[in-house]
């Protein structure tokens, strides 16, 4: 019977440290900066106007680099390439890359004339410099390291 008791305490335990492990799950993992929402600490989801007008009046003035993913959740080659620009996202911590959703913002796709998919614009100071459409890292990869420069 004592075995028994202990049994079920033990297991009340484990049940009380899964909720507690799940409960912590659900937390932010630390405070969330606003008006932009990061999954990804290096790649900003911009979800509205509103976040995507503060991002570029932020950065319109700088000579940091931006470099915007327009892609969709059904688009297999947005899919396929957006671990690599997250892994360049890690690498050239000193650009900035964002992600927006052609079906969540439609307009902001409009304004920048994207009609194929993926596409990556690459702007500094307000301006777009460059694009790459489609799937080609090492063309990506190149143009990152070209307009990074403090000389574009």
């Amino acid at each position: 019977m004592g075995a028994n008791v202990s049994s079920s305490a033990d297991q009340r335990n484990q049940v009380a440290d899964l909720r507690a492990k799940k409960q912590l799950r659900r937390t932010p993992s630390g405070p969330r900066v606003s008006p932009f929402v990061q999954d990804n600490p290096r790649v900003t989801e911009i979800k509205s106007k509103d976040q995507w007008k503060a991002r570029f009046n932020a950065l319109k003035d700088s000579d940091k680099l931006l470099v915007i993913d327009f892609t969709a959740k059904w688009c297999g080659p947005c899919n396929s390439i957006e671990p690599k620009i997250e892994e360049f996202a890690a690498i050239y911590t000193n650009v900035e890359f964002v992600k927006i959703d052609v079906d969540a913002l439609m307009g902001l796709s409009m304004k920048f004339n994207v009609n194929t998919l993926p596409a990556m614009v690459f702007m500094k100071r307000g301006q777009e410099l460059d694009r790459v459409v489609g799937v080609n890292v090492d063309e990506l990869r190149s143009k990152i390291e070209k307009y990074m420069q403090p000389s574009y």
